[in-house]
This record gives C-alpha cells, structure tokens and sequence, in this order.
C-alpha cells in the first residue's frame, strides 16, 4: 500500500519546526532538499480530477485513522487507579474526547461525498500500523492517554501559524527520541482546496449534482448532535464542548470548498484574540479541546499523570500466535526504513482474545453498513417500518454503542495468559481482510447475513466461558439483536 501512494505523491505536508539545535543536526546528517515549487504539482500518469479523487482517499484514511485513535485513548481513560479528586475532570476529559471522535466520524462522512460527488469511490479503509509519515501526521499507534499522546494530538489538529514557547515544547515532545515531526492535516487540506478552486484543472462540470441522493446527509447521520444538543452524557462537560457533527453534501465547486474550509476550522481554529484567557468558547477546535486537556494534565504530579489511564497495551492484537522474530519483522514493515518501530502486543488471555476477535468483528460490520449505506437510496423507513437503507443506517449507530461496550469489557481483561505484564486488553480496531462490497445488492445481502451468523458464533463461544454477570447480560442481548437482524435480512432476501 505504501508504494502504491507514495510514488505519485509529492510532499503534501509542511514541516513541522522543531527546535534549531534539532534541525541542524538533521541537516548535517543529510544534503539540502530543493525548495518545492509553489503550488499544487500534478504529478506523472494522473489528471488533476483523478489525483484529487487520490488526495480526497488519503484523507479519508487520515480521517478514519484519528478517529479510532481517539476512542483508543478515550476509551483507556478512568478506572478504579483515579483519584477520587479527578475522577470528575477525567470523565469531563473522555466526553471531549469522544465527541471529537465523533466529529472525526463526521469528518470522514463528508469526505465521502466529496469523493462521490467527484465520481469516486467510497473509502472507508486506513493504515493498519504506522507507514508512510509523510502523509500521515504521525505513525499510527493505539496507545493510552498521556502526556505525549496528546501533544501528538495537538500538533496534528494544529494551525500553519501556531508558535511561541509552548507551541516549540510540545512540538517536541511530539516528535519524540527519533525527531520524527508530526505532520499537520490541515496541510493536506489546503492543498485540495488549492486545486479545486482552479478551474482550469477542476471543471465544474467535474461535480455531479446527481449523485446527492447516494451521500450523507445530516439529517440522516447526524442524529442530534448539534452544539449543546447531545453528548453531555457525564453533566460536566460545557455546552460549547459537546460534539458537534459537520456532515456536508456536495454537489458544486463552492459546497466542496466550503466542506474543506469547515473541516478545517472545526480541526484547527486558533484562539479567540477576544477571549480574556485566548479560548475560543464559540466554537472550540479540536486544537484547542486538546490543548486544554493538555494544560490540565501538565498540572498534576507524575503519579497522577500517569493514574488518568488504565494500563492498557499499546496496540493489541488477537493473534495470539505472533512470536518475537514475526512481531519485528512486521514493525519493520509497517514503519518503514528509519522509522520508529511500533510496539505490537498479542493478546493472549483467552477471554479477552474472545473479545477482541468479537470487537474486530463488529468493527467490521459497522465498516460495512457505512459502505452499503452509500450504495442505497431513499428515505429511512416507508411510514411503519425502516426501509432496507435505514436498517443499515439504524444498525450502523447500533455498532458505534457496541464498539464501547465491548472495549469496556476488554479493558476489565488482562492481556496475557499468564497476567504477568500488568497490562490490560484493550480494543484492537484490526482491520478487515477487505473492505470491497460484492457486487449485486443480493450479494452485499448475503455479506450482511455472513457477519450476522459470525457474531452469533463468536458470541456463543465467550457465553460458554462463563463471563462475568454484566458480559453475559451484554451478550444474551447482543445475540438477540444479531438474530432480530438475520429474520430483517432473510426478509430482504426473499424479496419482502
């Protein structure tokens, strides 16, 4: 996948600047780069539409990437290690989290249209484990909160002209030993708009109005979530904190530049130069609701830093099989040469690889409502009934509560066997073996029906291990869901 892209991309993203004793040693260690020329460049064996359709992907993979991130981290936040004296501010920090989260879901809907409006595809994929850092903001990682988590977060949602002392040290701890600069979205961002504002490359003609009623639209994904409406789930989190979903269809040139303009506002609006203490309390960035965080955490002593999260594995996996000499080879691959190699962590508590294998699975099926959704027209339901589109819509939001769920229960699990790294599972988001809907819609059907009867399976084998009280409650119903879905399927099937 990394050569398929970074062989036609040229560098999209600005350097991130680190302190000047940190550049002068990069520089003496490798020949001057020559200035890249002003503008977008096109590079060889595309036209500009084709290569937009590439940029629109590559950042609706950056898009889904943060997104599952974010839930990582806010999902490892709490436990019964907080302090009493906290535990408000850290469930106040994990609503905020999750609800950029769930703009990020917003953000990547949106994206979607923008590539179907342009006659693309849908791409609901993203990079498994960490390659190709010059288009990504940094390596990706599933990694607990902590101090250098966030400022990864801060630096990626960050303005062009964010500077001064605490910009430079955060800067810093983001790179990390390696130097390594995360790269800002809001580059790539800019650079799309730079070429669909040309006409001379963009047609307007290039925009196809009729595909409107194949995108998402607010009304239908958005379910409530306007600033303040929703999400104030803990009683603590401030009006204009709560999430606020930006889902935007496409059908011109002026509707596609103001979809990028919002995403990129929403990502990295600098402070208001208004406000008594520079927080925009209007319409806080993600910049800003993680630098707060940020500032609230550097507050507290070392211990209580590092009690906010549950000891949780970075990125886990469920093959249980991985050994050491696979485990390198395959950080090796992923990071590429001269990267940071990831670290990669096999649950091995049965258990919890129940879980993780049932989480994978339902992040599976939630990918694949998304996409089907796409392929579907019409309204939600006929007057007394969802329709066959507002089924997958309706069990798509199903997922996303589901998805919580089971990373509760994983990260009430040890990771390994024999309990003897102190580590926690946690959800493995692993991708899919393939994300391609079959074609024909009875076969996208009969992929619907595949999942189904594997969930009951999967379920079926950790009700048999005897879980604990509240994961046998979930799953009883879980597995009543799933086969309320298989009749809803076999329905559709048979043509009722």
């Amino acid at each position: 996948m990394r050569t398929r892209i970074s062989r036609h991309l040229e560098s999209v993203f600005a350097e991130v600047a680190l302190p000047a004793e940190a550049l002068e040693a990069r520089a003496a260690a490798a020949p001057e780069a020559p200035a890249p020329p002003p503008g977008p460049v096109l590079p060889p064996e595309f036209n500009w539409r084709d290569y937009t359709i590439m940029l629109l992907r590559v950042a609706a993979e950056i898009e889904h990437s943060l997104m599952v991130q974010y839930l990582f981290a806010a999902y490892s936040l709490g436990g019964s290690q907080v302090p009493e004296r906290l535990r408000e501010d850290v469930r106040r920090w994990q609503e905020v989290i999750l609800g950029i989260a769930k703009e990020e879901m917003g953000h990547l809907l949106t994206v979607q249209n923008l590539l179907v409006a342009l006659g693309g595809s849908v791409n609901l994929g993203r990079e498994d484990y960490p390659w190709g850092t010059d288009f990504y903001p940094f390596p990706f990682t599933l990694r607990r909160l902590t101090r250098k988590s966030l400022a990864r977060y801060i630096c990626a949602e960050s303005p062009l002209d964010w500077t001064g002392e605490e910009a430079e040290r955060i800067k810093l701890l983001a790179a990390g030993e390696q130097e390594v600069p995360v790269n800002r979205v809001g580059a790539l961002y800019e650079r799309l708009s730079d070429i669909l504002r040309d006409r001379n490359r963009i047609p307007e003609t290039a925009f196809q109005a009729s595909t409107l009623p194949y995108q998402a639209s607010w009304d239908e994904w958005g379910r409530g979530y306007r600033r303040g409406e929703r999400a104030r789930d803990s009683g603590n989190v401030p009006e204009t904190l709560s999430p606020d979903l930006l889902i935007l269809r496409v059908v011109s040139r002026d509707s596609a530049l103001r979809a990028l303009r919002n995403i990129g506002e929403q990502g990295e609006a600098l402070p208001a130069a208004d406000s008594p203490d520079g927080e925009d309390r209007r319409d806080p960035s993600h910049f800003n609701r993680f630098l707060t965080i940020f500032r609230e955490l550097e507050q507290l002593d070392r211990p209580d830093q590092e009690a906010v999260a549950r000891p949780v594995a970075e990125n886990p996996r469920t093959d249980h099989r991985l050994n050491e000499e696979t485990m390198a080879l395959t950080s090796v691959l992923a990071a590429g040469p001269g990267q940071p190699q990831p670290e990669v962590n096999p649950i091995t508590d049965p258990e919890a690889a129940g879980w993780g294998h049932l989480f994978n699975l339902r992040y599976r099926m939630l990918l694949t409502d998304l996409a089907h959704a796409f392929r579907l027209v019409g309204p939600l339901d006929n007057g007394a009934a969802p329709t066959a589109r507002g089924s997958l819509i309706h069990r798509a939001f199903g997922e996303m509560y589901n998805l919580r769920a089971i990373a509760g229960a994983l990260l009430r699990l040890p990771l390994d066997r024999e309990r003897s790294s102190g580590l926690l599972a946690g959800p493995p988001f692993e991708m899919p073996y393939a994300l391609d809907l079959p074609a024909g819609d009875r076969n996208r059907w009969l992929l619907q029906r595949d999942l189904t009867e594997a969930s009951v399976k999967a379920v079926d084998t950790l009700l048999s291990a005897a879980p604990a009280a509240e994961g046998e409650a979930y799953l009883r119903a879980l597995r009543e869901a799933d086969m309320q879905a298989r009749e809803s399927i076999d329905r559709i099937l048979a043509g009722d």
